[in-house]
């Protein structure tokens, strides 16, 4: 996990329809890789709102920090952390998406479906994701565009 090296921590959020992902991913990936993480909530599968967790993630997030959003399509969370000027939220279906949106879109938040999932899916997803390195050169030039 090249990434861990720069980053410092990861932040890590759902609502009531992420609450599951979360906690596995809490107790057996972040936990057992030994990652500084916070979890930001929520704590239960009580109804609440996305959007209310996409932004005290996203207020967390700077550059020596990432973020993992979670809700029943992905969707919403995605849609609600890239409303604030320094996030890059990307919703990943496949380890290509989530290597590709950190090569090409330096992607600082991961946004996965809470409903269903496939742990091992998460897993190799998650190693995808925080093993990728921003690729820069021409793709520096179209971030700064966002």
């Amino acid at each position: 996990m090249r990434l861990f090296k720069k980053i410092k921590k990861v932040y890590i959020a759902s609502d009531h329809a992420g609450y599951a992902l979360k906690q596995v991913i809490v107790k057996e990936f972040l936990f057992k890789k030994g990652i500084n993480f916070q979890d930001l909530g929520t704590n239960s599968e009580k109804s609440v709102d996305y959007p209310k967790f996409a932004k005290k993630l996203s207020q967390k997030i700077n550059k020596t920090s990432m973020g993992i959003l979670i809700c029943g399509s992905g969707i919403g969370v995605s849609i609600s952390a890239n409303r604030h000027k320094h996030i890059r939220a990307s919703l990943c279906h496949n380890v290509n998406s989530a290597k590709m949106t950190r090569k090409h879109n330096d992607s600082n938040v991961i946004c996965l479906q809470g409903r269903p999932f496939v742990k091992k899916k998460i897993f190799a997803m998650l190693n995808a994701y925080f093993d990728t390195e921003f690729e820069e050169g021409r793709h520096t030039r179209r971030v700064e565009q966002l």
